[in-house]
């Protein structure tokens, strides 16, 4: 009987309004009066998780780990790794090598003081770590994160490096010790990258995720780092005005996203990032530094 491969699921916690259309539509002013909604997103995906025995890394906003201390210990009681998705999802391009290291400083210790864990995994807000930041994986390294999952090989219009490296590599070596970058999944199909999770799971159909899934499992024999954001299971959220292109982007597929993950996670065996990929556990780095 071949293995199962045991695939990485990875959650950005956020609230529905930090997604990019809304700022957008809003501006900065229009986000602050929105109710907040991420607490319980966020436990109706605790929920599904724990119904189907997978667990997953959780990369969470500051600013949301502030106001909801609660909700930080759930995720680690629950079983899950704790991570840092930046204070305010506001794009590392935005606040240049002082704002970041100074955004991200700040959404660690308030993720650390909430979860009572050390937070070793960084994901930029919108993926925007890119060619014009290279000083961002050093900020990182200084700040002492040991990896980042921000980079996501495939074509897009905000964010994306299409000739990355696909599987988890590493980034940069700093006095012998190694940061890796552990990319976002796609598939290969027709000569491309594939994207999976997040907005193209929800517009994708069913049966195509899961060929895609089964395809680098079984063909390349490795994890796929598949995301989801707690506010995609929450079809009753707010809907306030915006063009036709940004209400197609946000609320395409929230109608069945929970019933197309709770079919993925029923075929697939999913764990957090720490636990998938030997690279960036503990115990292997604390190895490495003795040798």
């Amino acid at each position: 009987m071949a293995e199962t491969v045991v695939n990485a699921l990875t959650v950005d916690v956020e609230e529905y309004y930090h997604g990019y259309e809304f700022e957008a539509a809003l501006g900065v002013d229009g986000l602050r009066r929105l109710p907040s909604r991420v607490a319980g997103q966020t436990e109706r995906l605790l929920d599904l998780l724990d119904a189907h025995r997978a667990r997953g890394t959780f990369f969470t906003l500051g600013v949301v780990a502030q106001r909801q201390p609660r909700l930080v210990r759930s995720i680690v009681e629950r079983g899950h790794e704790i991570a840092s998705h930046g204070w305010d999802h506001t794009p590392v391009y935005r606040l240049g090598p002082a704002g970041f290291r100074a955004d991200i400083r700040r959404a660690k210790h308030a993720v650390e003081q909430a979860a009572g864990r050390l937070v070793r995994g960084y994901r930029a807000p919108n993926y925007s770590i890119r060619r014009d930041t290279p000083w961002a994986f050093g900020v990182l390294i200084e700040e002492g994160f040991v990896y980042d999952s921000s980079m996501y090989p495939v074509v897009h219009d905000r964010y994306g490096f299409p000739d990355a490296p696909r599987f988890p590599h590493v980034a940069q070596n700093v006095e012998g010790i190694d940061f890796w970058e552990v990319p976002v999944g796609t598939a290969r199909c027709a000569g491309v990258n594939l994207p999976l999770g997040g907005g193209f799971f929800r517009l994708f159909p069913a049966a195509l995720v899961h060929g895609a899934l089964a395809s680098v499992n079984a063909r390349e024999k490795r994890p796929v780092v598949f995301y989801v954001h707690p506010w995609e299971l929450d079809p009753d959220q707010p809907r306030p005005p915006m063009t036709f292109v940004q209400r197609f982007r946000h609320y395409t597929g929230l109608a069945t996203a929970e019933r197309k993950l709770a079919g993925l996670l029923a075929a697939f065996s999913f764990g957090a990032i720490e636990t998938v990929f030997e690279e960036v556990r503990p115990a292997r780095r604390v190895a490495a530094r003795a040798s």
